[in-house]
């Protein structure tokens, strides 16, 4: 299975994209790139940070915090429902566990 291209990242910050999904119709590219990098699987520790840093522009930290809203947004959910769905699963063991 091939990895799909992820995109150049674009402007961060907008008013559009910090609002989560209200008044949008579709995801950011930057959205879908942050999901795109979350679907891969990574050979070792490292290559995935490396990855959020040059392609998608921003720090491993800010992409996290990204990915936490993106799980919770019916968009992405709509969007792959099998990356998004994965990624709440982990999320709620890791909580049951605490």
């Amino acid at each position: 299975m091939t990895a799909a291209p992820i995109p150049e990242p674009g402007p961060e910050g907008t008013p559009q994209e910090d609002r989560g999904s209200v008044g949008r119709s579709e995801l950011t590219e930057r959205d879908r790139a942050v999901l795109a990098v979350e679907k891969r699987s990574w050979p070792g520790p490292g290559a995935k940070e490396r990855v959020i840093r040059e392609r998608l522009g921003i720090s491993p930290t800010r992409y996290y915090q990204l990915l936490g809203a993106l799980i919770d947004d019916p968009l992405a959910l709509a969007h792959d429902p099998v990356t998004v769905n994965r990624l709440r699963r982990i999320r709620d063991a890791r909580r049951a566990s605490r």
